[in-house]
Formats: C-alpha cells, sequence, structure tokens
C-alpha cells in the first residue's frame, strides 16, 4: 500500500518514513517505537519557579522547549552559579543506543574550553529523569543579529569569522569537528564576541563505532557537499561551513536556497555560488575571494585548517578600522532548539530521503538586562576637586590656578579604581557659598580636594588638602613653597599623597606618569594654560584667542603634545561651532597626529583625533580613537561623552545611552550631559522624556544652544510650529549670528510654511558657511517653492557636489544620504529619492516623526514604499527603545 506524502501528495512506498520527492515526514500505520525523527511526547516531568530540582538546581523561569525537552534557567546553589538545565524526554532517555551516543559526544565536547566555544557540562540523571547542564550565555544568535542588521560590514564579518575560526581552531586540534556548524550556532554575547555553540552532538575523528553509518548530521544550508554524499568529513567540512555563514554575514541570504532541504543540499553538490560581491558590492575582493574559497566543492581546494582561513581575515581585518569590528551584543528574547541535524543517504541512490535526526543538546541563551551601577561610596573612593584659589598679590593668577586644577585632574582620572569629576562640572564651583557636604552631595562623592595658590614672580606657594565629606575631616594636607619650576613636581606629588589617602595602589608605570613633565619650558605652559582657559568658553572668538595662544606654546616647545592636542581641538570647533571651511577639519587631524607622535600616551591627543574625525563624519576612525582615549584616561569625560555621540550618529541608540549616562555619572551637573541624554530619547521617540531632558539642560545652563535646537526641532516633530519658532529665537536673541540659532529659525520657518523668513535666515547662515549641503538644500526647497527653480538648481547641484565630495571622502554622516534623497524627491524623481532615504537610514538617521513632517520630502509622504519604509524604521527604533528600557 502507498504511502501518500501529506504535503505535496507524492505516493511512496509503504515502509519508507520520508517523502522521496520533498523528504517531508511521512506518516506511519505502524506501532509507536522510539526513535530521533519521531514526533515525541511531552516529559511529564513539569518544574515550577522557585522549586530545587536534583537538590541543587533552583528553578528560575523556563527559557523554552526543543526537540529534546523542556529548557530552564537555573540557579546551581552548590557552585552559586547559573546554568541552562535541560530534561530530556523519556522516550530519548529509555533509547540505550542514542543514550550512549549522547553521552559519549558530550564526553568529547567537555574537552574544549576556549573562550569562543560554550561549554556543555554533564549528563546526569534524578529519579529516573535525565537531564543536561549547560553554560548559561546570555547574548543574540548571529542568525537572528543578520536578520536584524541585515548585511553586515566587512570589519564586523571579519571580526565574527575570526573568533569562529578561533574556538573552531581549538576543537579541530582537539579531533573534534562541528558538523553543524550554522549561524544559529554561533552566539554573539553582550560583550560582542562570538561563540560557538552545540558541540554536543560533534563526532571525535577517533570515535568509531557509536554514530550510525549512513547518516550524516547537519542542517541543508549549511551543509557540506561531502556532508550530503553521506562521505567522511573532517575540519574542512566546518571550513565549508563557515564559508556559507560568512555568505550570509555580507550579503543577508545564504548562497543556496530552495523550497524543500532536498533541493538545497543538491544545490550544495551541483551548484556554484554566486559572487557574493554582485549581492554587496561593499564587499573588499579579498574578502569575497576568501569566502569563495572556503565554498569549494573539492575540499582539497578549500583552506586547508581553520588556522589558514584565519590569517587571511586577519590580513583583511589590517585594512578596517578596529571599532567596525565591534558587534553590538543584544538581548536574546526567545528560545531555541540549537542543533537540528538532517541525515541524508547519498544522493545518487534512487530513492531520495532525508532523514532528520534530532540528537543534540540544547542550549538557551538570554540577555541579562545591564543597569548602570551607580557608585557605593563605601566602595568606590571618589573625588571633586575645586577649583584653587588665587592669593597672588595682583589677583591675576586665576588662568595658572584653573590650569593647575585641570592638571591635578587629568592626573586622577588616568588611573582606574576611582571616580573623579571632571573640570567640567568643577569650574561652576567657583567662588561657590556651598559647603563641602552640599557639594559632596550634588557631585556624589566622598571626598573633596580644595586649595589655594599664591604666584608671585618664580615662586609658588600651593596649600592642598582632602576633606571627607562626610564629617569634614582633613585625610590629608600639605603645603609646598617651591620656585616655579617645581609646578609639575606638586602635581604629581599631590596626585600620589591622595591616591595613598583613599588607598588606591599605584602601579610603578603609574607614578612613572604622574612624574612626567608636559614640557621643560615653563613660558610655554604658560601660554598653553591661558589658551584652554580661553579654548572652553566654546565662544568664536575666544576659539581663536586660543589657537594663538597654543601656537605660541609651541613656538617656544615644537614638542609640546598638549599644546598640538589644544590646537586640534581648536581647529574642529572652527568648523563644528563656528561656520569655518571643512578644510580646517584636516588641519585638525594633522596636528593630533602630530600629539600622538611626540606621545603616544596622551589621552587629550586621541580626544582630539577622534573629535576631527567625527565631524569630518569617519565614525569608525573617531569611535577608534576616543575608545584609545578612555583607555588611557578611564575618567576622561569628554571623550566618554564623544563614543555616546558617535554610536548616536551611527543609529546605534542602545550603545549611544549607555555611554551617555556613563558620562552624567562623570559630571552629574553639567548641562551638555543632560541634553545628550535628551536627544537619545528623542531620537527613540520617546518625546515627553526627551522634552524633561532637555529642560534639565537648559536649567543648568540656559544659553546652551544644542538644547534650545533640539528643543525645537522635537516640537517640529510634533508638529507644534510656534513653540519651535520661540525655541529657535531664544539662541538668537543672546546671539542674532549665532549660526545654529540660524539655522533652526530657518528650519521652524520652513515647516511653518513661512518660506521668506525662512529664506532669510538660510541668507545669513550661508553668508557664514556656504557650504554645507543640508543648508543649501533647504534654502533650494524654498526657492523651488518660490518659483524661482533656475536658483534652486544651482543650490541642488551645488548640494549635489558637496555630497559627492563627502561621500567620496569616506563621511558616513546619514544626514548626507538623506539630503540627496531629498533633492530627488523635490525633483519628483521618487525612485532615487527612496534609494537614498535607504541609504541614510542604513548611515544611522532614525528620527521617524521629523522625516514623516520634513516639507523637503513632501513629495514622497504619501507614497506607499516611503510609508513602508517609515513603519519598518520605527520597528528599529521600537526595539531600541525596549532594549532601553530594560537597563532602566
Amino acid at each position: 500500500m502507498a504511502n501518500k506524502c501529506p504535503k505535496c501528495d507524492t505516493d511512496n512506498p509503504a515502509d519508507t518514513k520520508f517523502c522521496g520527492e520533498c523528504a517531508a515526514p511521512l506518516p506511519s500505520s505502524e506501532a509507536i517505537s522510539v526513535s530521533p525523527t519521531e514526533t515525541l511526547e511531552t516529559p511529564k516531568e513539569e518544574l515550577t519557579t522557585g522549586s530545587v530540582f536534583a537538590g541543587r538546581y533552583q528553578i528560575i523561569e523556563v527559557l523554552g522547549k526543543g526537540g529534546m525537552g523542556k529548557v530552564y534557567r537555573a540557579l546551581d546553589k552548590k557552585l552559586n552559579e547559573e546554568v541552562a538545565l535541560k530534561l530530556v524526554k523519556p522516550e530519548i532517555a529509555s533509547d540505550k543506543k542514542t543514550l550512549e551516543r549522547f553521552s559519549n559526544e558530550l564526553k568529547i565536547a567537555r574537552k574544549i574550553v576556549h573562550k569562543n566555544v560554550g561549554r556543555m557540562y554533564e549528563l546526569m540523571e534524578e529519579k529516573g529523569t535525565h537531564f543536561i547542564t549547560m553554560e548559561y550565555v546570555p547574548g543574540e544568535d548571529l542568525k537572528s543579529f543578520i536578520k536584524r542588521a541585515g548585511p553586515l560590514s566587512a570589519g564586523k564579518t571579519t571580526f565574527i569569522a575570526r573568533q569562529v575560526c578561533e574556538g573552531l581552531a581549538e576543537a579541530h586540534e582537539l579531533g573534534v569537528v562541528h558538523r553543524d556548524l550554522k549561524p544559529q550556532n554561533i552566539m554573539i554575547d553582550k560583550e560582542g564576541n562570538s561563540r560557538i555553540m552545540d558541540f554536543g552532538i560533534a563526532r571525535s575523528l577517533n570515535a568509531k563505532g557509536i554514530t550510525d553509518a549512513g547518516v550524516m548530521i547537519g542542517t541543508p544550508e549549511y551543509m557540506s557537499p561531502e556532508q550530503v554524499d553521506a562521505k567522511e568529513t573532517d575540519q574542512r567540512s566546518d571550513i565549508y561551513s563557515l564559508g556559507v555563514i560568512l555568505y550570509e554575514m555580507v550579503t543577508g541570504r545564504a548562497p543556496f536556497e530552495g523550497d524543500t532541504p532536498l533541493s538545497v543540499a543538491v544545490k550544495q553538490k551541483t551548484e556554484m555560488p554566486e559572487d557574493p560581491r554582485k549581492l554587496n558590492s561593499q564587499i573588499p575582493v579579498d574578502l569575497s575571494n576568501v569566502i569563495l574559497r572556503c565554498l569549494k566543492k573539492d575540499k582539497e581546494k578549500r583552506y586547508q585548517s581553520t588556522g589558514e582561513l584565519r590569517s587571511e581575515l586577519i590580513n583583511i581585518e589590517k585594512g578596517i578600522p578596529t571599532t567596525e569590528r565591534v558587534v553590538p551584543g543584544r538581548k536574546s528574547t526567545t528560545s531555541r532548539e540549537i542543533t537540528v541535524t538532517i541525515g541524508l543517504k547519498k544522493l545518487l541512490v534512487p530513492t531520495l530521503v532525508v532523514v532528520a535526526v534530532i540528537i543534540a543538546a540544547v542550549v538557551i541563551w538570554q540577555f541579562l538586562p545591564q543597569k548602570e551601577a551607580v557608585p557605593v561610596p563605601s566602595a568606590k573612593p571618589s573625588i571633586a576637586v575645586l577649583p584653587f584659589v588665587d592669593l597672588s598679590p595682583q589677583k591675576d593668577q586665576e588662568y595658572f590656578c584653573d590650569g593647575m586644577t585641570d592638571e591635578i585632574i587629568a592626573k586622577l582620572s588616568r588611573f582606574e579604581g576611582w571616580k573623579v569629576i571632571p573640570r567640567t562640572s568643577m569650574m561652576r564651583y567657583k567662588s561657590t557659598d556651598k559647603d563641602i557636604k552640599e557639594i559632596g552631595q550634588e557631585l556624589d562623592v566622598i571626598t573633596i580636594l580644595e586649595g589655594s595658590i599664591r604666584k608671585e614672580k618664580d615662586d609658588i606657594r600651593v596649600n592642598a588638602k582632602l576633606i571627607r565629606v562626610e564629617d569634614s575631616n582633613h585625610l590629608w594636607s600639605e603645603t609646598y613653597e617651591k620656585k616655579l619650576e617645581s609646578v609639575f613636581a606638586i602635581q604629581g606629588d599631590v596626585a600620589e599623597k591622595i591616591a595613598d589617602a583613599l588607598k588606591v595602589e599605584l602601579s610603578p608605570e603609574a607614578k612613572e606618569q604622574l612624574a612626567k613633565k608636559p614640557t621643560e619650558n615653563l613660558n610655554a605652559y604658560d601660554y598653553y594654560l591661558k589658551g584652554r582657559g580661553f579654548y572652553y568658553h566654546y565662544r568664536r572668538q575666544d576659539n581663536e584667542n586660543a589657537i594663538e595662544l597654543f601656537k605660541k606654546a609651541l613656538e617656544l616647545d615644537p614638542n609640546y603634545a598638549l599644546a598640538y592636542a589644544g590646537l586640534g581641538d581648536a581647529y574642529a570647533q572652527r568648523t563644528f561651532r563656528f561656520g569655518f571651511p571643512r578644510s580646517w577639519l584636516d588641519s585638525a587631524i594633522e596636528v593630533s597626529e602630530k600629539a600622538i607622535s611626540i606621545d603616544p600616551n596622551s589621552a587629550e591627543a586621541y580626544k582630539a583625533l577622534g573629535l576631527a574625525y567625527e565631524y569630518k563624519g569617519w565614525y569608525q576612525k573617531a569611535l577608534e580613537a576616543d575608545r584609545k582615549a578612555v583607555e588611557l584616561n578611564p575618567n576622561y569625560k569628554a571623550a566618554v561623552g564623544n563614543i555616546g555621540w558617535v554610536n548616536w550618529l551611527i543609529g546605534e541608540y542602545v550603545e549611544a545611552m549607555k555611554w551617555f549616562k556613563k558620562d552624567l555619572a562623570l559630571d552629574p551637573t553639567d548641562a551638555f550631559s543632560h541634553y545628550s541624554i535628551g536627544d537619545c530619547y528623542f531620537g527613540l521617540d520617546e518625546y515627553v522624556k526627551a522634552e524633561q531632558w532637555f529642560r534639565k539642560s537648559l536649567d543648568l545652563q540656559p544659553d546652551l544652544v544644542f538644547a534650545h535646537q533640539e528643543l525645537s526641532a522635537l516640537f517640529l516633530a510634533e508638529g507644534k510650529y510656534q513653540k519651535a519658532i520661540q525655541s529657535a529665537q531664544k539662541i538668537l536673541s543672546a546671539d542674532p549670528n549665532e549660526f545654529i540659532g540660524l539655522i533652526a529659525s530657518g528650519d521652524a520657518e520652513l515647516y511653518s510654511g513661512h518660506y521668506d523668513r525662512a529664506k532669510q535666515y538660510f541668507g545669513k547662515a550661508m553668508a557664514i558657511d556656504a557650504t554645507r549641503g543640508d543648508l543649501l538644500t533647504r534654502m533650494g526647497y524654498v526657492l523651488w517653492k518660490t518659483s524661482q527653480r533656475d536658483e534652486a538648481q544651482k543650490m541642488f547641484s551645488q548640494s549635489l557636489k558637496i555630497a559627492q565630495e563627502a561621500i567620496e571622502q569616506g563621511s558616513e554622516f546619514f544626514w548626507i544620504p538623506y539630503h540627496v534623497a531629498a533633492i530627488h524627491a523635490i525633483q519628483g524623481n521618487k525612485e532615487e529619492a527612496l534609494k537614498w532615504m535607504k541609504k541614510a537610514i542604513k548611515a544611522g538617521f532614525r528620527q521617524v516623526r521629523l522625516c514623516q513632517r520634513d516639507p523637503i520630502l513632501e513629495n514622497l509622504h504619501q507614497d506607499e514604499r516611503f510609508k513602508q519604509m517609515m513603519v519598518q524604521l520605527k520597528e528599529i527604533v521600537d526595539e531600541m527603545r525596549k532594549l532601553v528600557e530594560e537597563t532602566e
């Protein structure tokens, strides 16, 4: 009697269990028997939350259910650590052959100990119930990551693949082949590192007679040709599977797809993969060649070891910024069965059968929410350095006192183990009437350093005392009466004595850094201090004064690294804040690199370089420089905040918020820190929270132009145009020529439909800087709407030229493709407009509601494709918002 397939209606022989046409399971009239391919009953054993199983495993929650049984998250009370615990279904456990096979393979898997391999522990029995204990790993599997993020960059791809190679190499060294490597079995943990899971089904090359002959374990989409043919497998089979994964990472899909497992398996043997560069032109040629070599049908033509493949990946990585390889972790909210094994008879056999065999362990992960830790005074030393008081006879040494304050803060900040409040917060306490306890509570510190300086000619007298906030007791105090040339020694000694008082142990290298002189020329030091004082005012003329003073310092000491770093900061601010040509960013990069060449351990130099890279739109390079600055100086607030902003610019709001909160913890009273968090909530579509944080920042600093600008933009997104105009005008009321205020006012009038007013503001802004493509595009739109088409076209042409140049120079700024899209939309070219909008979103654009109201995109607003794009973008934003909420 024929056995009809319920899926494709094909008649099959009565004794077959799988359809020869589509490989679907066939109904059986025989008595139920235990088989790895059958649908298994739910085990009778159910564990409840809070109960203790096997005398030691306290159940926390059910994680999920797979083919082998239910999986729980549990606390191992004996070891006081969390594990994943899986109950094995009785139907599997009662089959001695299956249990023996699994037990042997588990013993093999336990040999693999490597940071890029998830651990499996033990197969045990409790009152007739078999169960497996496994490592509990928070994170997201690579399949989900690719689905969420889309095709990955070359940097992220090589970063992941190299770590997978390292984990595989350890297994292959022990004679273990995975045989079911796929993105579902690769975990991206919360630190962004790769972990290979599910070696529980791997078979040792030296083991014989355990796994049934002729039954191949694997998943068709990732199965090597030799696995399809039921031939002997070795490490090169894993390399083929890794090649498939590499292909999927860079293109978003596997090289071979089909309607059935069988059709995919056939393609693994018979078809050549399409060059991945045809699907993603951004892939480097070298990486494409590596992928295609991994996918050679003949395993002799593949890489012969993971070590060889890893070397190729390292060579490719050398040309990619380190920060591009960082893969953000993410919470995994679903449970999954890690291994699905597909057994195939050789395809040359007339009846082609796919035999699905579920025999392996399951590991379930969940990304644990990461709370921002609030410093506990008793657990972590913390200090604020109040501005030193000028006691000089002429009272003309304020800049010197501020410089001394800055230098001590900088020296203290370089070392881990304590919290140091940055200078931006401390300068607000100049001449304050608040007492020590009040200041300490505001800044959340347990100690405060205060002091005074008397400088007269070449003599200096410094008095310093360290005070405990709780009871105002002096923990340490000292008076230094020295020649001015000893100023650097004084700074170092103060920092070292504070460390001793707070019981912070300093290494010999740290002490050497404290004693290091930034310059031998005291006059150069004097010019530098004055320059920094002007720079921190963040006003146009003050910035120019700072540049001149830094230059004077360098004339006296051409090897003064800090002066070069200061010059780099000021040059970058010329472009960002004050409308100077973008060519000054190249100058900023040049002098910052000079500073690093003089002092490779200068956090200030790396921060200046990161700032220039950020303004240039080179975000991956910016992250690399900023992270180096934080590595050198863990309490360096400016660099910490910049890391947050670069992540914001690339649309990674979860990571941005994490760094913004660190930034705020370093400086709880800083207006800009509050503004930063507000802008992150703005992007996350949390408008109520965003406005609250903007208001907080303005309470702290009423003239913070960025907060007024973004508050205006928020009102535009909400359709509150009059409020937007009022917020923008507050900037201009303080300075009628403030560049940011002119743009904000122009935007507010544009949204309101007041084209003449918008034109007026944009015109004034262009008189300051006519190289801003976004400004030219918006002016072009105004001209277009007022029937000045020829003039508008000139604006669009110039804007497109600037955009093209920026893109050719490597800019990653989402605003560039956004405004290119707008130009095409205004001119009625919707196809091109949508194409560029996709690029803007990929680059990091996230403002859904602002985009839906932006007049320059009005020709797209009713387009169904645009609407769908906004729906998808909102899903991305909603998911990020949920992840941020989980950390609050």
